[in-house]
């Protein structure tokens, strides 16, 4: 486990690249060192990450280990012993994001100048598996967090970015994200949420309905997608909505199947002012970024749930190492070690999908949106799959609430069907491998 100490001196590290950014962290009250809570052997729970790590290590650099060993850390210390309470009484732990925040975790795509970590997406990936492993909903939203963060810093102008991200990336205010409504889910570009221009004002009124978000209520800020122009994709714009802005309402909180430790909730505008200072980039642009960001949210919930997969694996591992049936630990029978196999097999080339798509958006490829695209479909499947086999080999006891993995088998199943259906994951990769056809 890594030190305090050590800890502290990554976080500099990070720091000092930062530049003038770093004072984010002291202005949103927040130092430079890791929580003092240290759970007992017992709170933390009897899943070890053991040696899987170490497959992993032969490719990543001395920096990424350093990041992998501190996110590790954090999910050991500040997540996993309090996921279960967080997802049965349905708490949102702000407290702990911003501790995230602390150690380079609420920007970590963003410039430095703006308090950002200014690392890449194959960085990104590293450290979100690594929460993940601790606690998926806690992670997930911390993902979109980041991912409102960097549509900002790459698309929003000088004066935006630096209103905006100071403040947003030691997460002192929190983010959502707005595309999907109630009648425009895969078919995003038929949203109905309108911006039209007020007679004698440079300001926008928006008004419409989004759904599933997470955040909903709690959020501060909303990146929201809007119809400024003529039906389908070109007549969309991005706008900066705050919380308190009137005309700005919520619906229920949804009670939902997992990432119960999330609010989400509708986000209603009814002739909501917004003032032209808040569109991102230019009229007619809002898919194209809105597509853009999700490239880089589909690599962040593969990511997610190749943490969460590894999690319910070396759960499982340990457990049929001690469970015994017929005379002896169920881990000696063929059948339980060639599951596990699979299972390792599953979780490893999920990770070198999620790993590959990372590399191809940080490059900038043409091929980077389809990559992203399948290690998506690929590792949600496949990593849900992993931890559904987790649960069986647990038997009966994997059904209850007394054991983690029903709650990671909860928690992942979302991921095949937010940030894009894994059928249209199919379909965006269909289509850029016959578009020259």
């Amino acid at each position: 486990m890594i030190s305090s100490s050590a800890a502290a001196r990554l976080v500099r590290r990070i720091s000092l690249k930062r530049g003038s950014g770093a004072a984010c962290l002291s202005s949103c009250g927040i130092s430079t060192t890791t929580s003092s809570r240290v759970p007992s052997v017992e709170e933390a729970g009897t899943a070890q990450s053991g040696d899987s790590n170490d497959w992993n290590q032969h490719r990543l650099t001395e920096d990424q280990q350093s990041f992998q060993t501190l996110a590790s850390d954090f999910a050991r210390n500040e997540l996993i012993p309090f996921a279960a309470e967080w997802d049965e009484k349905k708490h949102f732990p702000v407290d702990v994001l911003r501790s995230a925040a602390n150690l380079g975790f609420g920007g970590i795509f963003c410039g430095h100048d703006v308090g950002g970590s200014g690392l890449t997406r194959a960085d990104g990936a590293i450290i979100f598996e690594a929460l993940a492993y601790g606690d998926i909903g806690t992670t997930a939203y911390l993902t979109i967090h980041n991912m409102c963060c960097s549509i900002i810093d790459r698309f929003g102008t000088e004066e935006q970015r630096q209103t905006w991200l100071p403040g947003l990336t030691c997460m002192d205010r929190l983010s959502s994200y707005c595309l999907t409504e109630p009648s425009s889910g895969s078919d995003a570009a038929s949203l109905r949420t309108t911006a039209r221009r007020d007679p004698g004002s440079t300001d926008y009124i928006l008004t419409g309905e989004k759904a599933f978000v997470s955040g909903g209520g709690s959020s501060d800020v909303y990146l929201v997608m809007a119809r400024t122009g003529a039906d389908g994709p070109k007549g969309i714009s991005c706008f900066i909505v705050e919380k308190d802005m009137p005309g700005v309402s919520f619906g229920r909180q949804e009670d939902k199947m997992g990432w119960r430790n999330q609010p989400t909730s509708a986000v209603i505008l009814e002739d909501v002012r917004v003032p032209e200072q808040n569109r991102i980039g230019a009229e007619g642009q809002g898919f194209n970024i809105a597509l853009t960001g999700l490239d880089g949210g589909r690599i962040n919930i593969g990511t997610c749930s190749v943490g969460g997969a590894q999690f319910c694996l070396d759960t499982a591992k340990e457990y049929v190492s001690t469970r015994k049936q017929f005379g002896k630990p169920i881990l000696h029978f063929q059948h339980t070690q060639f599951k596990l196999a699979d299972m390792m097999t599953s979780v490893v080339a999920s990770r070198l999908m999620v790993a590959n798509a990372a590399a191809a958006l940080d490059a900038k490829t043409p091929w980077a949106t389809p990559s992203a695209a399948m290690a998506k479909r690929f590792a949600t499947e496949t990593c849900f799959n992993v931890c559904s086999e987790a649960l069986q080999l647990h038997g009966g006891y994997g059904y209850l609430k007394d054991y983690p993995i029903e709650r990671y088998v909860r928690d992942l199943r979302v991921h095949m069907i937010l940030e894009g259906t894994n059928e249209v994951m199919r379909l965006v990769i269909s289509r850029h491998m016959t578009k020259k056809l």
